[in-house]
């Protein structure tokens, strides 16, 4: 049986990925892979073998991946990436959100929200804005 269609976030950072994946495993757990130029097949300068060539944190069914940009491709960071957690409780909202904002900015406090759910938005201290969201069961 194959693994269904999914979509996952590919994040790239401008040589602290290592520094913001840890950080994601901290708030969310998980299991975090990360493998660097240094012994891959990729070309990089001296000064680019430890930045990260690819990484993977798995949490259940939630997948996050990330890389540093590439040498001589400068990242520009905007606010062209969102990443949306469908939270399983009102806790693990909490939880997540609480420990994510650190550093950061809450743009939407969370709050119970007119369509029903339990929601909250924020921009982590990498500069990459996230929203929780948790849809509490129809009665």
């Amino acid at each position: 049986m194959s693994n269904p269609t999914s979509l996952i976030p590919y994040l790239n950072f401008n040589g602290n990925c290592r520094e913001a994946m840890n950080f994601y495993k901290d708030c969310l757990g998980g299991d975090l892979d990360i493998s660097t130029y240094e012994g891959s097949p990729m070309e990089a300068p001296a000064e680019a073998k430890n930045n990260v060539l690819h990484s993977t944190l798995i949490q259940g069914n939630m997948t996050l991946m990330a890389s540093d940009s590439m040498a001589g491709h400068p990242l520009t960071i905007g606010n062209n990436v969102g990443l949306s957690i469908n939270c399983s409780s009102r806790e693990e909202l909490d939880n997540f959100y609480d420990k994510m904002v650190v550093g950061g900015k809450a743009t939407m406090d969370k709050q119970d929200t007119f369509w029903g759910a339990y929601f909250g938005m924020l921009t982590d201290k990498y500069g990459v804005n996230w929203m929780f969201n948790y849809d509490a069961p129809k009665k």
